[in-house]
């Protein structure tokens, strides 16, 4: 299989048969075997009736149906476990992303790019409620992953599929998964695709969305410098808050002995232990973050390298 697209579906009734109709207008004519996977996020609306009649007449038009609203990143991570094509392109089912994108999405994985990210470059969206945020959400996640892209909110992506393998997408991950792919060394760029406004149903996605971005911006950030590593991180702050306690143990034992300072009056006494404490806890829970990631990576056979290509392998490696 060439090309999977990915495409959730949560109470678009109004909208699937024309993306279905306009996905296929733009696959049959270049020449790719393909399937479009569809999963319905459990609307209570008729957009599984339409699905069903769709993938009765079609049979590359996959549908997996939620018993309940998991949300988009589930939906997601259930079209990537089902997709089997080479290259995978998850889409908006609002009819929001333009499916003739596609082939320009697939001209820079020709190009040998692994990630080709969409760029609403002229979002037809409300400006204060969902640009205005969306524009500050992205600076932040460019300067905290170290991947600078314009709209990570873009649905339409195009992924080599091996970049995919091994990347959990959980709450809202899945916005994510170009940083979460550069850590195992995937190609990254980005690309200006078209977008339109909203004709059919209503967004369900609003300002309240920012909380949940920025923490799992934390989560990312931590995966991508720490995960192999989580000693580093809290380690580092732990011995800083060890050394800053014997200054300040230092400097009240100081004023005690120079200018008969009460050490029971003195606060720094009180910021010593305080430090000290915090200090041995914050080691205590980096030793504790090695045991685990050894556990994870030792238990379930996973390396904690990437392999893009190997030459000349011997025939007992393969």
């Amino acid at each position: 299989m060439d090309l999977s697209v990915v495409i959730p579906i949560y109470y678009e009734e109004a909208n699937i048969r024309p993306l279905y109709e306009a996905v296929t207008a733009v696959l049959d004519p270049i020449g790719l075997s393909y399937e479009i996977i569809t999963v319905d996020d459990g609307s209570g609306d008729g957009s599984f009736a339409v699905l069903k009649e769709l993938a009765l007449a079609d049979k590359r038009l996959r549908v997996i149906r939620f018993r309940r609203n998991f949300g988009q990143t589930a939906a997601m991570a259930a079209g990537f476990e089902a997709a089997r094509g080479s290259v995978i392109i998850p889409m908006d089912g609002d009819l929001q992303n333009d499916p003739a994108d596609i082939p320009l999405l697939l001209e820079k994985i020709r190009e040998g790019y692994d990630v080709v990210s969409g760029w609403r470059k002229d979002r037809q969206d409300a400006f204060i409620n969902r640009t205005l945020p969306s524009r500050i959400a992205n600076g932040l996640i460019s300067r905290m992953t170290g991947v600078h892209l314009h709209d990570y909110g873009c649905t339409l992506k195009a992924y080599r599929r091996e970049v995919l393998e091994g990347i959990g997408l959980y709450g809202e991950m899945h916005r994510f998964v170009p940083a979460l792919a550069s850590r195992v060394g995937a190609k990254v760029t980005e690309l200006a695709v078209r977008h339109h406004p909203r004709l059919h149903g209503q967004s369900k996605y609003g300002i309240s969305r920012t909380m949940r971005v920025v923490l799992d911006l934390i989560t990312v950030r931590f995966l991508l410098s720490y995960a192999t590593k989580p000693i580093q991180l809290f380690g580092k702050w732990g011995i800083y808050a060890v050394l800053l306690s014997f200054v300040t143990g230092g400097a009240t034992l100081w004023m005690k002995l120079v200018n008969d300072y009460s050490m029971n009056r003195n606060p720094l006494l009180i910021l010593t232990a305080f430090l000290l404490f915090m200090g041995v806890q914050f080691i205590a829970l980096g030793l504790l973050g090695e045991l685990n990631a050894r556990t994870w990576y030792e238990s379930q056979g996973k390396p904690v390298y990437t392999v893009r290509e190997r030459l000349n392998e011997p025939d007992d490696h393969v």
